[in-house]
């Protein structure tokens, strides 16, 4: 009954700015990630950490920004593909025997074809291990958690009682799976939305967005659940600007969290958690 829920473009609270989207009332989600862990995620590489080699360390347990020689994103090409290819945690599973899924739910779109087709590493790693996208017989969960995908943002289609319910049934649907995944990507879509002055509405939106993370872990807990929440790179939580920061990011686990200093050692730490021997450095 595992569910990992990897948000991106999240700093740690710890290295947020006042009045960030942090700085509210966030009953579960914030007492978790308090009691988790402030990763490192420059790694020591100069430059603004990335989505496409941030969220490769956490998906192989590897150094990704030192394979790559630079922070890279935010899709992964070639060199990245390869590893995820040969390392990725679905791939790893679904080797082991393990049944694992992506459950974001992708509308039609995504699968039009397109010119330079370009993939996240989250579907990309599930494909890579043969599993499907929107797989059938799950609670498939948008990225926006309800919430629009322009501005305003807040006016969505789901409430924050749905949202909750949501949780409670993928808890429920997990009880017939070793891994659930949810690529929560529509916090750094926000992120890239910041400037100075911080437009009132997109701050309501990063707050709202938090507010439903929050509920969404409220039915995944109350459903039993073991949880696991991560980030790749700051972003969302400094409004003021539309670039990536440096600020650490959470790991947090509904059975705690103990160890890891970085997102290499979080992408171990997960392949354990999620129940297979360490990534080899």
């Amino acid at each position: 009954m595992k569910v990992w829920l990897a948000l991106d473009g999240v700093g740690h609270p710890l290295d947020a700015p006042p009045d960030s989207p942090w700085d509210q009332e966030l009953s579960t989600l914030r007492p978790l990630v308090d009691a988790g862990a402030a990763l490192d995620a420059t790694l020591g590489i100069p430059g603004l950490p990335q989505s496409g080699t941030g969220q490769s360390c956490w998906l192989t347990g590897q150094d990704a920004v030192r394979v790559m020689g630079e922070h890279f994103g935010p899709h992964p090409g070639p060199t990245l593909q390869r590893l995820l290819r040969a390392e990725a945690l679905p791939v790893r599973l679904v080797a082991a025997g393990a049944r694992t899924a992506l459950t974001n739910h992708y509308a039609p779109a995504f699968f039009e074809p397109q010119r330079r087709p370009r993939v996240g590493c989250f579907p990309f790693a599930f494909q890579a291990a043969g599993l499907p996208l929107n797989p059938p017989g799950l609670p498939l969960v948008p990225a926006s958690l309800g919430l629009n995908f322009q501005a305003p943002w807040t006016q969505g289609t789901l409430d924050l009682g749905e949202v909750e319910r949501l949780g409670t049934q993928l808890a429920q649907a997990a009880r017939g799976w070793d891994l659930l995944v949810l690529d929560l990507w529509f916090s750094d879509l926000l992120g890239h939305a910041g400037r100075k002055p911080v437009p009132p509405e997109l701050r309501e939106a990063a707050r709202a967005y938090l507010q439903r993370v929050d509920r969404l872990l409220q039915g995944l807990l109350s459903g039993g659940a073991d949880v696991a929440l991560s980030s790749d790179h700051g972003n969302m939580e400094e409004l003021s600007a539309k670039s990536h920061t440096v600020a650490r990011v959470p790991l947090a686990g509904s059975g705690g969290v103990t160890g890891p200093a970085n997102v290499v050692e979080g992408g171990r730490w997960l392949a354990t958690w999620a129940g297979l021997p360490a990534p080899l450095p």
